[in-house]
């Protein structure tokens, strides 16, 4: 592990970037792939270890994943070429999902569609993450699974899946509701998924699916392969999806825009500039609530096709705001709002305590560490301005709890990042890129 010390913005910068592949929208086209009637190329994908994780998962199941290329930013482009999966015959195939949720969450079902035994592990943080949920839903639906509702579990695929009626509460992760979403047209019967809160514990005060627009995302990556998900005309909570063929596709993956947030924190931080000509126009991901985030945090911005420059005046509004359906940016916000003027609320976001370590508690006691005055609230963060000082920020071996860190260094002389490595997992290159950016 490296410590290293965040960079000053002494000046304001001004630059364009090339935004890496979306990491979310990657690991979803993998699965539907693997999972396709036919071979797929997907172009733009991204070369982080959440990424590969998957790629090394799925090749170990028998799907044939060839890289052709490499673009401008260091995205992959692949060729996929489904296989009939398999396990190992003679002892069980390991899965190592690092950290990865969407890896330990997606990965499971293909594994129970494969015939032979996986055994699921990964880092030791990893097995603290919720996995309860997804492991009785699939249970439910048939699947042969020892576990003890957490990492390590033995999936005894059988080649197939029943399917059916699944109930289960996914206030904790919308990522339960995805993965059964991704794999429900290869089961036998197909499957109707229904969240339903549980009445006692933390969900019953937000009992609402957090990240809903990642569950939309995994919706319109169906669509693009054929997959039809039929929704409850009465509410968000219940998703049914037919037996169905799941297409090949040809396409290219989406920016990540949640990874791009820390770039254009350090233009608004230091008064400057930054610009993409990767910005989608159409996205599959939260680009609305983002943009409307920056921008009351006092940010301009402009927009013109795939053209989109961030400015800043180097003044930071405190906001008050509901950040359940964008909490992957949450840290990256709440270091913004540390360094504002006034002070910040940011609600519902408890279910970022089921995250790479419990986010809520770590960006309280890490601000505070450097002198902030953060308060911590079952579901939420109330941020008070305060002067703050050099010293180390914790990362929790979690990528956006390292470059919350190092949005704080523009501002603050002497914050040391401990194991800023981690943010390879999503973010690789990171303080080249970082040095790079407040170069110009």
């Amino acid at each position: 592990m490296t410590d290293w010390e965040a960079i000053s913005a002494n000046q304001p910068i001004s630059a364009s970037i090339a935004l890496p592949g979306s990491k979310s929208l990657s690991n979803r086209e993998l699965i539907l792939c693997a999972l396709a009637d036919s071979p797929s190329t997907l172009r733009g994908v991204l070369d982080a270890r959440d990424t590969q994780l998957m790629i090394e998962g799925l090749r170990s199941f028998g799907v044939q994943i060839e890289e052709t290329g490499r673009d401008s930013a260091g995205n992959l482009d692949l060729d996929i070429t489904p296989h009939f999966l398999r396990a190992s015959p003679s002892s069980p195939t390991v899965i190592n999902v690092g950290l990865a949720g969407t890896v330990m969450r997606f990965l499971p079902p293909v594994a129970a569609f494969a015939r032979g035994d996986s055994y699921f592990d990964g880092d030791a943080a990893a097995r603290k993450r919720p996995m309860a949920t997804l492991l009785e839903a699939l249970k439910d639906l048939g699947c042969d699974i020892e576990d003890r509702g957490r990492l390590p579990f033995l999936i005894h695929g059988s080649g197939h899946i029943r399917g059916g009626e699944v109930v289960l509460d996914a206030s904790k992760s919308s990522q339960f509701v995805s993965a059964l979403l991704l794999s429900a047209a290869r089961c036998d019967a197909g499957a109707t998924i229904r969240h339903v809160p549980a009445e006692l514990g933390r969900t019953a005060s937000d009992p609402r699916v957090p990240s809903l627009p990642h569950v939309e995302m995994t919706i319109n990556t169906l669509a693009e392969h054929g997959v039809t998900v039929r929704r409850s005309t009465a509410s968000q909570d219940s998703w049914h999806v037919d037996p169905q063929n799941i297409n090949g596709v040809n396409l290219l993956i989406e920016g990540d825009l949640s990874n791009a947030t820390p770039f254009f924190a350090a233009a608004l931080i230091s008064g400057g500039k930054l610009s993409t000509s990767d910005w989608p126009e159409n996205s599959l991901q939260p680009i609305a609530e983002i943009t409307e985030i920056f921008e009351a945090l006092g940010a301009q911005i402009t927009r013109s096709g795939g053209n989109f420059t961030l400015s800043g005046t180097g003044e930071i509004n405190g906001i008050d705001m509901d950040l359940s359906a964008i909490g992957e940016v949450a840290p990256t916000v709440a270091a913004l709002c540390a360094l504002a003027e006034t002070p910040s609320y940011l609600r519902g976001i408890g279910h970022l305590r089921g995250h790479e370590t419990d986010r809520l508690r770590a960006l309280a006691d890490e601000i505070n560490a450097l002198g902030g005055n953060v308060i911590e609230e079952d579901t939420a963060l109330r941020i008070y301005p305060a002067p703050l000082k050099r010293g180390v920020f914790h990362t929790y071996e979690d990528h956006r709890m390292a470059t919350a860190g190092a949005i704080l260094g523009l501002r603050v002389p002497g914050v040391v990042v401990e194991n800023i490595e981690t943010t390879g997992k999503t973010l690789p290159n990171f303080v080249a890129r970082w040095e790079e950016l407040l170069s110009k």
